[in-house]
């Protein structure tokens, strides 16, 4: 008699436990999108909103890398603003602009125009989460996920994407009240949208902080700790390991150890090994390759990859990554030669 296969038992799930594995689990933010020809194929019959909310097209999606790439875990396909949607903010994707928020917050009296979703409202997420479960059968694990406050609230703020985050800091500091009640609102309903995934079958969750870095330190802690530390608590408490990734964040890896989660994320500007040993070894890490060098000639990207892995050393609890997502352009042959490699030196000890 064949037994179904536990996700808890799988490579990428015991990595995020630091237990010992036979060799480095490998995965990408990212993996799903425009850089592979399957996903431009349908993406020149939807719109990505419509990916995002028909879970046919978005399980599709999220299984597509998982036929080219030896990957150990998949992300369900979706959107970091699919939840300000569902709380009355309008939504769209312009090309070459990215996402654009109707009627940004930036007021008592548009927050007040926001509502909790409706029971079920972004259930097509989940029904997304069980399509993939469903197909994987235990094999790979599905990661659900969602944005952090900042990161998301920035986007509310702002009206979609900036550099600055000129109108996001100002609201900050000159009405600290309307931020409070912001984060407020939005982490209780991304609380909601997490124990949706994990009852859909989610077996680790990543919050995504990926414009934390625009804040200092002494910033962070103010504004964005409190509010970080609550969701990854709730996140926690649902029993999956929980991923904190964020972007910029060299200068306080410390405190978003502080802030929580069973692995931390590194991004590319600093070394794995420093990372490590700020973050502490008593939590496991993801990252860190720089997503441009997936567009060096293959010996040099080899190379990179090498370092990280040195720099890894071996230890558990390493969760190879990028340190943010796969560009749109990038040569897919180059992606499938790191998941080579990493298992390559994985299992060549003698390389160490």
């Amino acid at each position: 008699m064949t037994t179904t296969p536990s996700v808890a038992d799988t490579l990428f799930i015991r990595a995020c436990r630091r237990q010992t594995v036979e060799r480095t689990p490998v995965w990408f933010m990212r993996q799903a999108g425009r850089y592979m020809p399957e996903y431009r194929a349908l993406r020149a019959k939807h719109s990505l909103i419509e990916l995002c909310t028909h879970p046919e097209l978005a399980a599709e999606v999220t299984l597509q890398p998982l036929r080219r790439l030896e990957v150990d875990a998949a992300i369900i396909f979706a959107d970091l603003l699919l939840p300000p949607m569902a709380m009355g903010m309008s939504l769209k994707f312009v090309e070459g602009e990215g996402p654009v928020l109707g009627a940004p917050i930036r007021s008592e009296a548009a927050l007040h125009q926001l509502h909790d979703p409706a029971d079920g409202e972004l259930n097509y997420v989940g029904e997304a989460i069980r399509m993939v479960c469903r197909e994987l059968n235990g094999r790979l694990p599905v990661i659900g996920f969602c944005g952090a406050p900042f990161t998301v609230a920035s986007y509310m703020i702002e009206g979609g994407a900036t550099r600055d985050f000129l109108t996001t800091k100002r609201l900050i500091y000159a009405q600290p009240a309307l931020w409070r009640a912001l984060l407020d609102r939005l982490v209780r309903v991304q609380i909601a949208f997490l124990r949706s995934q994990v009852e859909a079958g989610a077996a680790a969750l990543q919050i995504f902080d990926s414009w934390i870095g625009a804040l200092s330190p002494a910033d962070y802690i103010e504004y964005a700790l409190p509010h970080t530390r609550q969701l990854i608590s709730a996140a926690s408490s649902l029993g999956v390991p929980v991923i904190h990734f964020g972007t910029g964040t060299s200068g306080m890896l410390e405190l978003l150890r502080e802030a929580g989660g069973d692995v931390i994320g590194a991004d590319w500007r600093i070394d794995l090994g420093e990372a490590w040993r700020r973050i502490g070894h008593d939590r496991a890490v993801q990252g860190n390759l720089d997503p441009v060098l997936l567009y060096a000639p293959q010996p040099v990207l080899r190379t990179a990859v090498e370092r990280i892995m040195r720099a890894a050393n071996q230890r558990p609890g390493h969760i190879f990554n990028l340190g943010h997502g796969i560009l749109p352009t990038t040569p897919v042959e180059n992606v499938q030669a790191v998941v080579e490699w990493v298992r390559e030196f994985s299992a060549n000890t003698t390389h160490w």
